[in-house]
C-alpha cells in the first residue's frame, strides 16, 4: 500500500480524476433528473475541473500543499453550475488543511477531506441531502474512522471509494425528487468518478481522455472547427475559438464590415454568408466584442465559445501560459455609486436588460452556465463602488455568490432565478436608496413575479409523477411542470389556465431565436385569452432553449 503522496503525484491524480470525468460527463449529464435540455453537471463539473488543470500543468507541484491550492484557486475561478462550486468548496477546504504538508497521507487526506465538507456545508445556505454533498460528508467521516486503522493514503481511499459508492446509492431514497425519478444524483456520481480517478493514478494507472468533446457533451464534430492537437498552449496568442451563426436581418446589411472587425479581433478567422445566414469561425482575445458586433447583422444562433488554452486534451492543453484574466485584471476605477451586471442568453433579452440600466452582460444561461470568473470579469469591469449581479438561472446563482469575495467591489447577488424574476428586480432598482433597501425591494418585486417558460425535453423523464418523452413540449411555472405534450397548443392552454389562477395584471411574452413573430402573437392571445384583464405585451427576446419566456404579474 502506498503510504504517503507528494505534491507532484496529488496533482496527477487530480489531472486523472479530471479526465475521468471528462469520460463520464456526457453518462452524467443525462443523470439529471429535469428533462429540461442543459446537460448542466457533467459539463459543468468537467469544465470547472479543466481551469484547474490547466493551472497545475504549468506549475511545478512543490509539496501537497502547493498542489492543493492550485487546484482550490483554478477550480474556485472556473466554478460553473452548483455542482462546479460545490465542488470547488470541498477543495479549497481540503487546501486549507494541507496549506503546510509537502507529503500527505491517510489521515492527512480524511482530516482535509473533513475540513472540505464543512466548507462546503457553512457556504451552502439550505443544503439538500441526496446530493453531492451528502456522499461527500459520509465520505469523509468514514475516511477518518479508517485512516485510525491504516494510515496508508492508498488504503484510506480505496476504501473512502467504496463508501461513497454505497452512499450514492442511497442518494435516490434521500431525496424526493430523484426517488421520484428513479435515479442517483448526479453531482454525486461525479464525485465518485472524481475519486476512481485519483485512485487509479495512485495505482499507476492514470485516466486520460478517451474521446475530446464540445461543450455540449456531444463527440466533437471533426468538421467546421480548427484542430488545436498540433499546438502547444504557448503557441496560442489568442485564447477563444468562438464560433455562431446569424440569422440575417431582413435589410440585407453588407457583413463587409464585419467580416473585416472579426479579422482584426483574432485569426483563423472563417467567414461564409449567403442571402439567409452568416457563417462565422474565428480565434480571438475577445469573444464579447466579437458577439455583440454580430448582433447588428442578426440574431445569433449555434454559439460556442472554447478556451483554447484549457481544452482537456494531452495534446491540447500541455503548457498553459496565460494568467487568469478575471483575477489580475485591474478593477474599472469607481465613477458611480452602482453597478448592474446580468446574466441572459438572447440579443432581445439583453436589449431589455441594458435598457433597464445593466451595464455589463455575462452571455450565458441554460446550457451554457458562466463560471466565477466570467461573471467576476464583468463585475471588476464595471465602473462602480457597489455592483448588483443577477444571475437569472438557479443554476449560476451559487458561481455568482462566489465572485464576491476575489474583489474590492461591493458585490450583491440577487437570487434571480429566472429572466422574469431578474427583469423585475430591475425594474424594482432606485439609485436614490441606498444598497440594503434596493436588495430589499429587489427581492420584493421578485417575490409578485411568476416565470412562465415552454421549451422541449431533452430526455426521458418521470417528473412529478408524469412520464416525459424525448421531444416533448414542455410547459413550466417557477420550475414546475404544468404540461407535457406533442402539441403546443395544448401546452399553452395549460400555462394559460394555471397563469389564469394568480390573476395577473400584466403579461409579457418574450419569444425565443427560432419562433415567428406571428406564432409569438398568437401564442400570447393564446394567454391572454385566459386573463382577460391582464395587458399583454410580445417582445422578441431572441434566446436559446426556450421558445417562450413568460412573466406574470
Amino acid at each position: 500500500m502506498i503510504k504517503s503522496v507528494t505534491g507532484a503525484q496529488f496533482a496527477a491524480m487530480f489531472i486523472s480524476g479530471a479526465a475521468a470525468v471528462e469520460n463520464a460527463r456526457q453518462m452524467i449529464n443525462e443523470m439529471n433528473v429535469f428533462p429540461v435540455p442543459d446537460g448542466d453537471t457533467g459539463i459543468n463539473m468537467s469544465l470547472t475541473m479543466n481551469t484547474a488543470v490547466a493551472e497545475l500543468r504549468k506549475n511545478a507541484c512543490e509539496g501537497v500543499g502547493m498542489a492543493a491550492e492550485i487546484i482550490a484557486g483554478g477550480l474556485l475561478r472556473g466554478a460553473r453550475g452548483n455542482s462546479g462550486v460545490i465542488l470547488s468548496l470541498l477543495f479549497r477546504g481540503f487546501s486549507k488543511h494541507v496549506k503546510d504538508l509537502s507529503v500527505m497521507d491517510g489521515a492527512d487526506f480524511a482530516l482535509a477531506l473533513a475540513d472540505g465538507v464543512d466548507a462546503a456545508y457553512r457556504a451552502v445556505m439550505k443544503p439538500s441531502e441526496g446530493t453531492i454533498l451528502t456522499v461527500s460528508r459520509v465520505c469523509a467521516q468514514k475516511a477518518k474512522e479508517y485512516a485510525l486503522e491504516d494510515n496508508a493514503v492508498e488504503s484510506v481511499l480505496i476504501r473512502a471509494l467504496a463508501t461513497a459508492h454505497v452512499a450514492l446509492e442511497e442518494t435516490v431514497e434521500q431525496n424526493p425528487v430523484l426517488k421520484k425519478a428513479g435515479v442517483i444524483d448526479a453531482g454525486a456520481k461525479g464525485f465518485c468518478v472524481l475519486l476512481e480517478g485519483m485512485l487509479a493514478a495512485l495505482q499507476g494507472d492514470a485516466i486520460t481522455v478517451e474521446n475530446p468533446q464540445s461543450p455540449s457533451g456531444k463527440p466533437a464534430s471533426g468538421t467546421g472547427a480548427a484542430n488545436f492537437s498540433e499546438y502547444a498552449a504557448e503557441d496560442i496568442r489568442f485564447a477563444y475559438c468562438t464560433e455562431f451563426i446569424i440569422l440575417r436581418k431582413p435589410t440585407r446589411r453588407d457583413p463587409i464590415k464585419l467580416r473585416a472587425l472579426l479579422g482584426s479581433l483574432g485569426d483563423s478567422l472563417v467567414f461564409v454568408d449567403d442571402e439567409q445566414i452568416i457563417k462565422v469561425h474565428v480565434h480571438t482575445n475577445n469573444p464579447g466584442k466579437a458577439l455583440e458586433s454580430a448582433l447588428d447583422y442578426g440574431a445569433l444562433s449555434a454559439v460556442k465559445i472554447e478556451n483554447m488554452r484549457e481544452q482537456h486534451t494531452e495534446a491540447v492543453i500541455r503548457q498553459a501560459d496565460a494568467p487568469s484574466d478575471a483575477l489580475s485584471a485591474r478593477e474599472a476605477e469607481p465613477t458611480a455609486r452602482y453597478g448592474l451586471v446580468s446574466v441572459c442568453a438572447g440579443e432581445g433579452v439583453a436589449a431589455v436588460m441594458k435598457d433597464l440600466g445593466v451595464g455589463k452582460i455575462v452571455s450565458g444561461g441554460q446550457t451554457m452556465n458562466p463560471s466565477t470568473e466570467d461573471i467576476l470579469s464583468a463585475v471588476k469591469a464595471t465602473p462602480a463602488e457597489t455592483v448588483f449581479v443577477f444571475p437569472n438561472n438557479k443554476n449560476i446563482i451559487m458561481a455568482a455568490e462566489q465572485s464576491a469575495g476575489l474583489t474590492s467591489k461591493e458585490v450583491i447577488v440577487i437570487p434571480s432565478r429566472s429572466v422574469p424574476h431578474g427583469i423585475a428586480a430591475l425594474l424594482a432598482f432606485d439609485p436614490a436608496l441606498d444598497a440594503h433597501e434596493n436588495r430589499e425591494a429587489m427581492l420584493s418585486a421578485m417575490s409578485a413575479v411568476s416565470a412562465g417558460s415552454v421549451t422541449y425535453a431533452a430526455r426521458e423523464s418521470v417528473l412529478d409523477g408524469n412520464t416525459v418523452s424525448r421531444g416533448d413540449y414542455m410547459a413550466l411555472l417557477d420550475g414546475q411542470l404544468v404540461h407535457t405534450s406533442k402539441d403546443l397548443g395544448q401546452v399553452l392552454s395549460s400555462l394559460g389556465q394555471v397563469i389564469s389562477k394568480k390573476e395577473p395584471s400584466y403579461i409579457t411574452v418574450f419569444y425565443g431565436e427560432n419562433i415567428a413573430e406571428k406564432d409569438a402573437r398568437e401564442a400570447a392571445d393564446l394567454l391572454a385569452g385566459y386573463c382577460p384583464s391582464a395587458e399583454t405585451h410580445v417582445l422578441y427576446g431572441g434566446q436559446p432553449v426556450y421558445y417562450y419566456l413568460i412573466s406574470a404579474e
